[in-house]
């Protein structure tokens, strides 16, 4: 029985219906900290069109965006299946945001500071780590000093650095993890792919998870509705991979006629060089010159003098 009372959603799931509520806020703060490796406390939920409510609409995204104590913006994504510009497209929704927040009228001093954060569950590209951080630094080509701006901020002069300003980016690969759950971040690494939380957690967020993210606690309705989000991803996943195995078989098919094809050609000419030798020998007992017997069969005059 408590294997059944400690089954969990996935973090997708809960994060479509559960962590916009203001009373799960704990449980995002502390995924948020753990990952952002500072302590952060959400003011509210901000909508977006990512924010959708039905099984067909972008099943396969689900997006959160909140807006923290530091009047910064975080972003979360979930990706269940491949993108092919996954890259351009986080881009693109961290520039839309930006302008999003700022209004025409306002000063530059007004754009908000965005954090990406993505939960892959497909190989994006090679690599070893399994949570990779990317962040705008300006560094002295010859010097190989950080730039630092000053910043007029209430009539005085503060140091700030362009990473202070520029978006940043986190990139979740959670099929990459194979580690033993001992630290915070592993603990949360091993909830996003296995669904697992150890009772005994201390991880910034999960001991809340186990309280609020229990799959047996919620209403029969809200069960037959995660099964179909479930069910959709399953269904997306197998249309991907028939889809992947279909062109690789029609790959090959396709290979195995061009070979078939090319070897009919390669066997053609063959067959006609060989005619045309037999006929240079033939002219040549006959004691024709050699010349005209090149003429004739289209061989070089070495070639015919080799026979």
């Amino acid at each position: 029985m408590s294997e059944l009372q400690d089954r969990y959603i996935r973090f997708d799931w809960a994060i479509k219906r559960l962590l916009r509520q203001k009373a799960n806020f704990d449980v995002l703060e502390g995924f948020l900290t753990v990952f952002l490796g500072e302590p952060i406390r959400i003011i509210e939920i901000l909508e977006s069109e990512g924010n959708q409510e039905t099984v067909d609409d972008k099943f396969n995204r689900v997006d959160i965006k909140a807006r923290n104590s530091k009047d910064e913006i975080i972003i979360i994504e979930v990706q269940n299946t491949r993108e092919l510009y996954y890259l351009e497209r986080i881009l693109y929704g961290v520039a839309k945001a930006i302008t999003e927040h700022i209004s025409l009228g306002d000063s530059y001093r007004e754009v908000k500071k965005i954090y990406s954060i993505s939960i892959l569950y497909f190989d994006i590209g090679k690599g070893n780590d399994y949570l990779y951080h990317g962040q705008n630094r300006f560094i002295g080509v010859h010097t190989h000093d950080e730039l630092q701006v000053n910043v007029k901020e209430r009539n005085a002069f503060v140091t700030r650095t362009p990473a202070s300003i520029f978006p940043e980016y986190i990139l979740i690969r959670v099929n990459e993890f194979n580690s033993v759950a001992v630290t915070p971040l592993e603990e949360w690494m091993r909830y996003l792919k296995e669904g697992v939380i150890s009772q005994d957690t201390t991880a910034p967020g999960l001991s809340q998870a186990r309280e609020k993210l229990r799959y047996y606690s919620m209403s029969k309705a809200e069960q037959h509705a995660y099964f179909e989000h479930l069910n959709a991803i399953m269904i997306q996943n197998d249309v991907l991979t028939s889809a992947k195995e279909e062109g690789l078989q029609e790959g090959i098919q396709q290979g195995i006629q061009q070979g078939i094809q090319q070897g009919i050609q390669q066997g053609k000419q063959i067959g006609i060089q060989e005619e045309r030798i037999k006929t240079a020998a033939s002219l040549k007992k006959l004691g024709i010159e050699t010349s005209l017997i090149a003429q004739a069969t289209g061989l070089s005059q070495e070639e015919i003098e080799n026979l």
